[in-house]
């Protein structure tokens, strides 16, 4: 029984941690109406960047500087990649695919091939539902679940992200309103990518780090994104957890191909049931 519950809770603190990530990706694809396949790459550069800069200055300046060294990494991506390429869906998916291999390239030319483990910046453990429980994965828990939330109130409490919500909803209409619609989209896919960084330095602690990190979180963000309804944020959140949770269950019990074709053969199942996403329909 503890062990179900320990993974249990592995599971809500890392389901925490790919709805942040996911959430990046749903923005991207409904204001853009792109697949950035080098999604997943982002957040593998945001735990190598977490542990260099924590190397030199402290992980809590990590925390800090990796976002804000995403947006600004988005920011050039979306000028010189995204944006000359965003009149076909095809060609997005093929230069996203492009850059996916250049960052992983590049970080294995840099830092290596070796996967490297960075130390919890908050060691020890608390008393949990009867458990010893690392604290550090409580903050990590904790500290995504508040980036979450803000996500939310900068959508809805913001003159930016009301913007990004009448582009999303209808951009000739935001055109015509004089929404600046370019710098918007700009802005958007800055600040997935920023959201797809911090998640990496989050995880940081809790994961290996090497230039296929990212490998493995593309998948679960995408099929979050498609369980919860292809632009419903809300739903996005709600799926990643879920299947964070159903992932960790099974791989520990029987072993991790098997917990990735059980989140496939769960998608599948929504999707026969609901073409448009479990919670499509749901407030956004």
């Amino acid at each position: 029984m503890d062990l179900v519950i320990a993974l249990t809770i592995n599971g809500l603190v890392w389901g925490l941690i790919v709805a942040l990530i996911a959430l990046g990706l749903s923005i991207i694809f409904g204001l853009l109406d792109i697949i950035n396949v080098a999604h997943g790459d982002f957040f593998m550069v945001g735990t190598v960047l977490a542990l260099v800069i924590a190397g030199t200055t402290g992980f809590w300046i990590a925390l800090v500087l990796v976002p804000l060294l995403g947006l600004a990494l988005g920011l050039v991506i979306e000028r010189l990649v995204i944006r000359p390429t965003i009149t076909a869906a095809s060609l997005t998916i093929v230069t996203t695919f492009g850059l996916s291999m250049i960052l992983q390239e590049t970080v294995r030319a840099t830092f290596g091939a070796q996967a490297q483990r960075m130390p919890a910046p908050i060691p020890g453990t608390v008393p949990l539902f009867g458990l010893e429980y690392d604290i550090y994965r409580l903050f990590a828990a904790l500290f995504a679940m508040l980036c979450i939330a803000a996500f939310f109130l900068f959508l809805s409490r913001t003159t930016l992200g009301t913007w990004i919500r009448a582009v999303r909803h209808d951009r000739e209409t935001a055109t015509a309103l004089g929404i600046p619609v370019a710098r918007v989209c700009a802005f958007t896919f800055g600040l997935g990518t920023a959201m797809a960084l911090l998640g990496g330095a989050i995880a940081a602690p809790i994961t290996t780090v090497e230039f296929r990190t990212g490998i493995d979180i593309l998948p679960v963000s995408f099929m979050a994104v498609v369980i919860g309804g292809l632009g419903n944020l809300k739903g996005t959140v709600a799926a990643a957890i879920l299947l964070a949770v159903l992932e960790g269950l099974v791989s520990s019990f029987a072993d991790p191909t098997l917990a990735r074709i059980t989140s496939l053969a769960v998608m599948s199942g929504v999707l026969f049931v609901k073409p448009n996403g479990l919670f499509a329909g749901a407030t956004r």
